[in-house]
């Protein structure tokens, strides 16, 4: 080793030891006479001392020559600092240089590589070597690798199988679009890239494999936001011989162990919640439970008063904000701008004050009277000081408005606690969703989840109302993993493609593999898969999945360090038996 120690490891203790440290110049402090360089590397920073007396004159002039990010190795002798640093923990000491060697200089960083960067998000991508020196990337990266270890020791202990899968698979139809790579051997054919292991683990199971997982790269070609990537990881797995109950405990077991070992949490409880309550408390399939607001079914108090906007709505729906009575006009007048947005596209929005005297103040007085307003807080659980925010329309949109609106609300009055998590299970979703595009059914989750075995009849009367085997694991608003119960036997698949508009040559075509494995012995199983970035960008109380990739793409889908996507030389076309249309 080039080192002795690393720059975060010495201490008072180590006083007189004679060293050698490597890393990068964080920085120099030149006071003529007396020469400070601030040696960092991935552990932390030690203080080295350049002083004319003491250390010989070519040494201070050298330091003198050193800049930032800067690699050297240093030797020399650890003494006691005489103005000691509380801030980190080598603050007590430093490193009195005997000898400097400089491994190789460095150009001036084109941004500050410190946690306080003047570098912005797009620059410090483009040179995402040097972004990843900062302490807050690297921590980052450290909770993800506890985490990855966690999950690898957690379901190791509980017997599961690591089993890797391939990554050129055969591009099948429902779910985003597939990235797709084209066969030299076998020209104009093409491979895709997994958008997940999923037939492969039901393969597995089919082998006996019994308990399988993988943290595994997954691909999906879609529009981008914060929490999307192009390539992202999975912790996925499958079990056999199993019941929906069996799949959620051990689950929740993996959720407790990683809350402990990466954060040295407990987490409370793990709420079960049917989709359909889901929907009607909170609109939406992962709900965040942090902080209450619950809709409240307001039709039977506010319709047929007289107000057209109610009496013809599908839905009127409200959410109590307790303690905003004293919203100010200004306030109220920003909440209706917020759900006239057009991506929430509401048109408008009702309030109720109950004001601490017992009276009600709304928007709407002229159509209800005190007394009606009284019904409504009754309804909504609305005290004294208490607001109540009302939208109305057809029950899906609402219920969506109504849900960003509770959101924002969230945020607005601070109610949202990073570290505070609560974590549910959603159970029992639709098996199938209506498009109204393609004027069919699609499955929700995908082709392979099993219905309830006491609705199947169901499928060729009424298929919305046949509910999967499926669940959600969701975390303060976000869902952290999902799966299902899946299909074991080949009639039951082929029925499910026929409901899916496949017919039995497309089915064979795409699926046959599977189909025909059926037929082997297959055992019941189930599984699930977590969005191992999302848990992670969870963990460190972020936003962005971006933060806790080592080499993420921006928001067009780029990796602007290597400048990829990129056109590749007409001979590879060639090789390939591809021509590209001209732009337009």
């Amino acid at each position: 080793m080039l080192r002795t120690q690393t720059c975060g490891e010495l201490r008072l203790a180590d006083a007189n030891k004679e060293v050698t440290l490597c890393g990068w110049v964080q920085k120099v402090r030149d006071k003529g006479g007396m020469v400070w360089v601030d040696l960092r590397d991935r552990y932390g920073i030690t203080q080295l001392i350049f002083e004319e007396g003491k250390t010989p004159t070519e040494l201070v002039e050298k330091a003198k020559g050193v800049g930032r990010e800067y690699v050297l190795k240093a030797t020399g002798l650890v003494v006691e600092r005489y103005a000691k640093n509380d801030k980190i923990p080598t603050g007590e000491i430093e490193i009195q240089v005997t000898d400097l060697e400089v491994l190789n200089p460095s150009k001036v960083p084109p941004f500050i590589i410190d946690n306080v960067t003047d570098g912005g998000e797009e620059l410090r991508m483009k040179y995402r070597y040097l972004d990843l020196r900062r302490d807050e990337v690297r921590e980052k990266l450290m909770l993800r690798h506890r985490m990855l270890q966690a999950t690898r020791s957690y379901l190791s202990d509980q017997n599961f199988m690591e089993v890797e899968t391939p990554v050129l698979i055969k591009s099948t139809p429902e779910g985003a679009r597939d990235f797709v790579v084209p066969s030299r051997v076998n020209k104009g054919e093409f491979y895709a890239l997994p958008q997940s292991p999923q037939t492969f683990k039901q393969l597995l199971m089919v082998s006996g494999f019994d308990r399988y997982f993988q943290i595994v790269k997954c691909f999906r070609d879609e529009d981008l936001r914060a929490d999307r990537q192009p390539e992202f990881t999975q912790i996925d797995c499958e079990m056999s011989f199993v019941t929906q109950e069996d799949i959620l405990n051990t689950f929740e077991g993996l959720t407790r162990h990683l809350f402990k070992q990466a954060l040295a949490i407990e987490v409370g409880e793990f709420v079960h919640m049917q989709y359909e309550d889901a929907m009607r408390l909170y609109g939406s399939d992962k709900p965040d439970v942090r902080f209450d607001m619950q809709f409240v079914e307001l039709n039977e108090v506010a319709q047929n008063k007289g107000f057209n906007v109610f009496d013809q709505a599908e839905l009127v729906v409200g959410i109590c904000a307790s303690g905003c009575a004293e919203f100010t006009r200004k306030q109220l007048d920003a909440l209706t701008d917020f759900v006239r947005r057009p991506q929430i596209g509401a048109k408008g929005l009702v309030y109720v004050k109950c004001n601490e005297d017992g009276s009600f103040k709304s928007s709407v007085d002229k159509f209800y009277s005190q007394n009606d307003l009284k019904d409504w807080a009754d309804k909504a659980g609305a005290k004294p000081g208490d607001l109540i925010l009302v939208l109305s329309g057809d029950v899906n949109t609402t219920r969506k408005q109504m849900c960003e609106l509770r959101l924002h609300m969230g945020d607005v009055l601070e109610l949202k606690d990073p570290m505070n998590f609560k974590p549910l299970w959603v159970l029992d979703f639709p098996l199938l969703e209506w498009d109204e595009e393609t004027k069919r059914y699609h499955a929700m989750h995908h082709p392979f989840t099993s219905p309830k075995p006491d609705e199947i009849v169901l499928l060729d009367t009424d298929p919305g109302k046949v509910h999967a085997n499926a669940y959600d694991l969701v975390i303060n608003g976000v869902e952290i993993g999902g799966g299902s119960i899946r299909i074991h036997d080949r009639d039951t698949q082929a029925m499910m493609f026929k409901h899916l508009g496949f017919s039995d040559e497309e089915a064979r075509e795409q699926f046959g593999f599977l189909m025909d494995a059926f037929e082997y012995g297959a055992p019941p199983h189930g599984g699930i898969a977590f969005g191992f970035d999302r848990l992670c960008s969870m963990f460190g109380g972020s936003d962005s999945i971006r933060d806790f990739i080592a080499f993420p793409k921006n928001t067009s889908a780029r990796d602007v360090m290597i400048e990829s996507p990129s056109p590749i030389a007409k001979e590879q076309l060639d090789d390939l038996g591809l021509n590209l249309l001209p732009s337009e």
